[in-house]
């Protein structure tokens, strides 16, 4: 294949091309870029048009945060290779896998297996190794075993830990190799039996609460942990004002906290749950306008550093049933800057946007990426421009838990560079 790219603007804070308009021109693995001066932004594919418009991007690779495959074990909700692919459309090179498959990545040997199973795809996959053995949230894992074998960051997933003595223990274990845990901000025992956010909604619904103090408790306790350990702790998907506020003043002390984002805590909220509809069944669960608002603010002034889709697919099954039972998440990942976009582009900038999507999360979790140069490796190309709408018959996921789904959100992503491989939507 070759291509060719024409004026597309760049967005690498890093790179000296920041800013410009540039030409790509690429064949057989070969990339290279230089400053453009044409007036008109195209792509075209062996000397056929397949994308003209405006507002045309260049970045350096999207990461994702936190996503879950399923694979081994589930492998009827989504596979490694449909989750590269609706990865791959999203516009993401990179993505930090879930360990919470069956059997969990809890061993080197898991570790090994999904890193083959990945191999040769044009997205990067990056195991996250489980914490405590089989994710029971008793025992540490051997952590320092999975990271030589791949592992790059640790976390019980969906299962966050509970006992503090035990937390402590993983964030002084990951020190000996610079390492950080991941931990989703909930405390089982406040949010048992919980359907929905605790509020006026869920009143109104007669449905059961789960509060704002099952996130914030546990944001507290675990910054607490990290100030005393002196380690680094990445909080992944809040969903609170106050946990927001904690953050920031955490990190204005030299808390070494992190956090991320959802796209659907960015655009929706409990309201969404009037209808009963239990593809609007998260966790963390989706808050009020209040928090959407300050999560929104927190993007914007730093607080909140990446996005996290937190891309969980399930089958039509598992949501077509009581609410009570059905399964918890969103496949959003493959529209993940569509709907943040849609929802955020009269607040936020593309370019503090793209930076939470791209260099910041590859800073936070050591993922090495070549800027945008003239010698190009790795880049996400998209649009501003137009809008995109996933359906049953264009979309890449198995998953069948998407709300968004018939929707047209703003934006377009063209296309990803990664691994030598050209991926263009689409084609």
């Amino acid at each position: 294949m070759q291509m060719h790219i024409n004026g597309a603007k760049v967005i690498d804070p890093r790179s000296d091309l920041h800013g410009k308009l540039v030409d790509i021109e690429t064949t057989k693995g070969k990339h290279t870029v230089s400053v453009s001066k044409s007036k008109g932004s195209s792509i075209t594919v062996d000397g056929k048009e397949v994308w003209a418009g405006k507002d045309l991007y260049i970045s350096t690779g999207w990461v994702d945060a936190f996503a879950d495959y399923r694979e081994p074990g589930y492998e009827h909700k989504e596979t490694i290779t449909t989750g590269l692919n609706a990865a791959a459309a999203g516009g993401f090179t990179d993505v930090l896998l879930a360990p919470n498959a069956n059997p969990t990545l809890s061993t080197k040997a898991m570790i090994r297996f999904v890193l083959q199973k990945a191999e040769g795809h044009s997205v990067s996959l990056h195991p996250m190794g489980a914490a405590t053995q089989n994710i029971d949230g008793k025992d540490l894992a051997e952590m320092l075993d999975m990271h030589q074998s791949g592992a790059i960051i640790f976390t019980d997933g969906w299962k966050p830990i509970q006992n503090a003595g035990l937390m402590q223990k993983a964030l002084e274990y990951v020190k000996a190799f610079d390492g950080a845990i991941v931990q989703i901000p909930v405390d089982s025992t406040l949010s048992a039996g919980g359907l929905m956010h605790e509020g006026e909604v869920s009143t109104s619904l007669g449905m059961a609460g789960i509060p704002a103090l099952a996130e914030t408790l546990m944001v507290h306790r675990d910054i607490e942990l990290a100030k005393y350990t002196d380690s680094k702790l990445h909080i992944s998907g809040i969903s609170t004002a106050e946990s927001a506020d904690m953050i920031r003043k955490a990190k204005a002390q030299g808390v070494k906290v992190t956090c991320s984002v959802t796209p659907y805590h960015l655009a929706l909220t409990d309201e969404s749950l009037r209808n009963y509809s239990s593809l609007y069944k998260v966790s963390p669960p989706l808050r009020t306008e209040a928090d959407r608002k300050a999560l929104v603010a927190a993007l914007k002034d730093g607080t909140i550093d990446c996005i996290a889709t937190h891309h969980r697919p399930h089958e039509w099954d598992a949501k077509a049933k009581e609410f009570e039972y059905a399964g918890e998440g969103m496949n959003v990942q493959e529209i993940a800057f569509n709907i943040i976009w849609e929802a955020v582009k009269k607040e936020i900038t593309i370019d503090r946007l793209i930076e939470a999507m791209s260099t910041e999360p590859a800073e936070i979790f050591g993922i090495q990426q070549h800027g945008i140069d003239a010698n190009l490796q790795t880049a996400t190309i998209f649009t501003t421009d137009g809008s995109h709408t996933l359906s049953a018959t264009n979309k890449k996921s198995l998953g069948m838990n998407n709300p968004f789904m018939g929707k047209p959100l703003s934006g377009q992503v063209l296309g990803i560079i990664n691994n030598g491989n050209i991926h263009l939507n689409n084609k």
